[in-house]
């Protein structure tokens, strides 16, 4: 039945003297809101094995085609990436990955690639980063084989064209420039510096000296040594045949000669020395991070520290850290934390926000407080439900469509994911208990080990707020130690 016929039917019962509860039942329709009752949702995360696929060569090849639209989305994802470039020549990894796109192949120029790949529409990305390089193709099925050809050609033999090459370097040093413009920046530069160490690769920022080091040659190099099938995995989606989509690319990678697996990136275990840490900028807010190092993805406490994390601070406004810092006291727009735990080296708990200079210290107090809190007590039965629920509910939508499936799958078997992970991870989130919470918050939060980064104008900050509630001398004790403001360009300590 249609709206305008049901309208047409209520009217009609309550011309009759139905009240309107009646009427609606009479309808089958709810009278309340809290009447309506959903039906559970039944989901099933898809198996990665029954879309895995091997070249001739042994690269793993995901693939999951549709055909709901005439266009097909091919994905090369590589191992390597920052972490393989020397401390003299940080950028490397970036300029390589983004000069592929940018810069033609061996036998066309950049323009002639520019023009030929839009006049067949297709887009083509291509990126270097910190563990994983890659580069995608997104084309239209009727004229596939033309864009791959392009495609493969400018991965096989890239042109790093020289007048393009120059024009990135001095892109970037535009943008090197603005790095202390804002307080972001700095404090992101600062915390990952005092948490892995200024040296690790986690921490390395490209400076001029480095990136005026980099040669073509440099380049070159660093391609050969990460794009290439020893180190590759494909994904595919879209309006394909996956048998024909195998046989092109066997084709495609036929006397590509495949290097050696690249290692896995480092861990860091540098040391750091837990306190008050600030850069003097003179700003109305104060930028601060709050935290201390982590675990990895696969810890036997992964579920329970991410629920502990959403209730702590990482779940918007139903966490404690949002309500107490924004809502309560209006200390701060934006307030909260995070609990990283990648899969290959120890992560990081920061908890952040960013206030009036005269009330950070507050804010960090009120901070400091519920991690005490979320140590000394179990959290609540609403809390540990909400924070079930959300995961739960929300868990289809990290399968929502078949590129970001695909993509997944690739992830998995770079960091070696348990078969099964997926189909057991709701039993997992379900069997994490309030107690369990309080145990990881009690193992993994120790104010003690923990560093306050702070960016903003200290001689205010360090006052506190004009009620007294609290300053900086409440805050480890009142010790603190300033840290230079870098040089954008060379990031060596500005003298004052």
């Amino acid at each position: 039945m249609n709206r305008t016929n049901t309208m047409l039917t209520i009217a009609g019962a309550l011309a009759l003297g139905a009240a309107p509860g009646a009427a609606l039942a009479q309808m089958g329709i709810p009278a309340r809101p809290e009447e309506i009752h959903f039906s559970a949702l039944e989901f099933e995360p898809p198996m990665a094995l029954d879309y895995r696929y091997e070249t001739s060569g042994g690269v793993p090849v995901y693939m999951m085609p549709s055909h709901e639209f005439p266009l097909i989305n091919i994905t090369f994802s590589f191992k390597g990436g920052e972490y393989l470039e020397t401390p003299d020549k940080v950028g490397l990894a970036n300029m390589t990955g983004s000069m592929l796109r940018r810069g033609g192949t061996a036998s066309m120029s950049a323009s002639d690639l520019d023009e030929e790949l839009d006049f067949l529409a297709a887009q083509v990305r291509t990126f270097a980063g910190g563990q994983r390089s890659g580069a995608s193709l997104n084309s239209l099925a009727s004229n596939f084989d033309d864009t791959f050809a392009l495609f493969i050609d400018m991965l096989r033999n890239p042109g790093f064209q020289a007048d393009k090459v120059e024009l990135y370097r001095d892109e970037m040093l535009e943008q090197m420039k603005q790095r202390n413009d804002d307080a972001g920046p700095i404090l992101n530069r600062e915390w990952d510096a005092m948490l892995y160490g200024r040296d690790s690769w986690q921490a390395r920022v490209p400076t001029e000296a480095t990136l005026n080091a980099i040669t073509t040659s440099d380049m070159r190099e660093f391609h050969d040594k990460i794009f290439n099938p020893g180190n590759l995995i494909i994904g595919v989606t879209g309006d394909f045949d996956p048998d024909q989509m195998l046989a092109r690319i066997n084709k495609a990678l036929a006397g590509w000669q495949a290097g050696p697996r690249n290692p896995d990136a480092p861990d860091n275990h540098a040391s750091f020395n837990p306190g008050v840490y600030h850069v003097e900028k003179d700003i109305p807010q104060g930028k601060v991070a709050i935290g201390q190092r982590g675990v990895k993805r696969d810890d036997p406490d992964y579920f329970a520290l991410r629920i502990m994390n959403d209730v702590l601070g990482g779940s918007g406004f139903t966490s404690r850290i949002t309500k107490k810092v924004r809502s309560d006291e209006g200390l701060a727009y934006s307030a909260g934390s995070r609990f990283s735990m990648p899969a290959e080296q120890d992560g990081e708990f920061m908890a952040f926000y960013q206030s009036k200079n005269r009330t950070v210290a507050l804010a960090a107090k009120l901070i400091f407080d519920e991690i005490d809190k979320i140590r000394t007590a179990p959290i609540s039965e609403q809390e540990l439900e909400t924070s079930k629920a959300s995961i739960i509910e929300t868990f289809p939508r990290t399968f929502e469509s078949k590129n970001a499936t695909v993509n997944l799958f690739i992830d998995d078997e770079w960091t070696k994911r348990p078969r099964g992970y997926w189909q057991s991870f709701r039993d997992n989130v379900r069997a994490v208990t309030a107690n369990d919470v309080l145990r990881v918050a009690r193992e993994h939060l120790d104010p003690d080990k923990m560093v306050m980064m702070v960016v903003g104008n200290w001689g205010e900050i360090e006052g506190g707020d004009l009620e007294d509630r609290a300053d900086m001398s409440d805050i480890f004790g009142g010790s603190n130690t300033e840290l230079p403001l870098r040089d954008p360009l060379s990031q060596k300590p500005i003298q004052n």
